[in-house]
């Protein structure tokens, strides 16, 4: 039998409204474990509160892997083990820091499993309500970095234009950095040639498995690499329109009915 890989998404993909995971995707991980594939989660959320959902979900055996920080951080659930990782260079990170102050516009970073914020307001409690995290609130985020990070984020409720307008206007971090929306409310600044679509190919040569039986599926802008990355390319039919018009295939059912199991059906266990 010839070993496959199936790259998720983890918010409002393979999980549903509620953070849960229904039972046909947790059946149909099992059964594709079980014959020999390999399942790897591809997220943006930070190393330490993926390593919760993974034990969460039982997904910690053999043929278990994560892509965290929108692929930054590549990590062996099995061997709870970071196999590589990405990161941005202080002095960068201090000028995207410095320019987002001077825009006014709400940013944070991380160090190991905190957040370091120097705002506690509306913008770190909307994250905060996606994704369960500690924080640290500090009076300068760049002193109480001690290492490079994995990622920055610039967070704006009110929409996608002003963060759109910094992107515009900060052209030049596009030579150290990757910038690219997760939602219209949040600008992730990654390391240079990192993204989801990086971790497809790392993982897949890591693993020895060819391109032609990797599938990858999401719901956002920032998972159009992923799935572009891979052979099989698919959106949930809850994804943002812009993904459904990048992808190969579109689910039939949406994340909280079953769509991980419908593209493992298709694309993992069928032939």
């Amino acid at each position: 039998m010839t070993s496959k890989i199936l790259f998720t998404d983890l918010d409002d993909t393979l999980l549903d409204d509620d953070k849960g995971i229904c039972r046909e995707n947790r059946e149909k991980i099992a059964q594709m474990l079980e014959q020999g594939h390999y399942f790897v989660i591809a997220t943006g959320r930070p190393t330490a509160t993926g390593k919760i959902v993974v034990k969460e979900l039982g997904l910690t055996m053999p043929g278990c892997y994560m892509a965290a920080f929108n692929g930054a951080v590549i990590y062996d659930c099995a061997a709870q083990r970071i196999l590589a990782q990405r990161t941005i260079p202080l002095y960068i990170a201090k000028e995207i820091l410095d320019e987002a102050h001077k825009e006014g516009i709400y940013i944070h970073s991380y160090q190991q499993d905190i957040i370091l914020t120097e705002e506690h307001g509306a913008e770190l409690e909307f994250y905060l309500s996606k994704v369960k995290m500690e924080y640290q609130l500090v009076s300068d985020i760049y002193s109480r970095l001690y290492s490079e990070p994995n990622k920055l984020i610039m967070i704006d409720l009110e929409g996608q234009k002003r963060l759109a307008d910094f992107v515009e206007k900060h052209e030049k971090f596009r030579e150290n950095t990757n910038l690219f929306f997760s939602r219209n409310e949040y600008l992730e600044i990654c390391p240079k040639n990192t993204d989801k679509g990086s971790a497809v190919t790392y993982i897949s040569q890591f693993l020895g498995v060819p391109k032609e039986h990797v599938v990858a599926v999401g719901d956002e802008r920032n998972d159009i690499p992923m799935i572009q990355a891979a052979h099989v390319g698919v959106a949930v039919k809850n994804g943002h329109p812009d993904i459904q018009k990048a992808a190969d295939y579109i689910t039939q059912n949406d994340s909280a009915h079953g769509a991980i199991a419908e593209v493992i059906d298709k694309f993992i266990l069928g032939q």
